[in-house]
C-alpha cells in the first residue's frame, strides 16, 4: 500500500500566488526604503507636490494605519495566528523606530513614551501569540 502524506498538499498551479505575494511585499518594502532614503524624490514619484502644502502626507499615513489595523483584525478573525504574531513582531520594530524618530524630531516625552509603550505591547503580543499558536500541532 503506498504511503500518503498526512494532510492536503498545495497544488503547484497556485505557487505563482506565493511568488506574486512575495514580489508585491518586496516592492512595497522597496518603496518604503526609498521614502526613507530619498523622501522628496519618492514623494514626487508618488504624485505629491514638490512642497507639501496641505495634509496629503497625513492622509497617506492615516490610510496606511487604517489598512494595517484592519489587517490585524482580519488576521485575528480568520485565526491566522502565526501571521498575526509576525504582524505584531514587525509592528514592535516599527513602534521602536517611531519612538526614535519622535525623540530626534520633537523630543516630546509623551510621544516617545507612547511609541515605546506600543512597541513593548506589540512585542509581548507577538511572543504570547507565537507561544500559544505558532508551532504546528501534531
Amino acid at each position: 500500500m503506498p504511503e500518503t502524506s498526512p494532510g492536503p498538499t498545495k497544488p503547484a498551479k497556485h505557487r505563482h500566488l506565493l511568488w506574486l505575494s512575495v514580489g508585491a511585499g518586496l516592492l512595497l518594502a522597496f518603496i518604503g526604503i526609498r521614502f526613507l532614503i530619498v523622501p522628496r524624490s519618492a514623494a514626487n514619484t508618488f504624485g505629491l507636490a514638490r512642497e507639501i502644502a496641505g495634509y496629503e502626507l497625513h492622509h497617506i499615513v492615516g490610510l496606511r494605519d487604517m489598512w494595517l489595523g484592519l489587517l490585524a483584525v482580519a488576521l485575528a478573525a480568520t485565526r491566522e495566528w502565526r501571521a498575526l504574531a509576525l504582524w505584531f513582531g514587525l509592528g514592535a520594530l516599527v513602534c521602536f523606530a517611531d519612538a526614535s524618530i519622535a525623540a530626534g524630531s520633537s523630543g516630546k516625552v509623551r510621544a516617545i513614551v507612547f511609541h515605546t509603550g506600543a512597541g513593548i505591547v506589540c512585542a509581548w503580543m507577538a511572543i504570547a501569540i507565537w507561544r500559544r499558536f505558532g508551532r504546528p500541532h501534531p
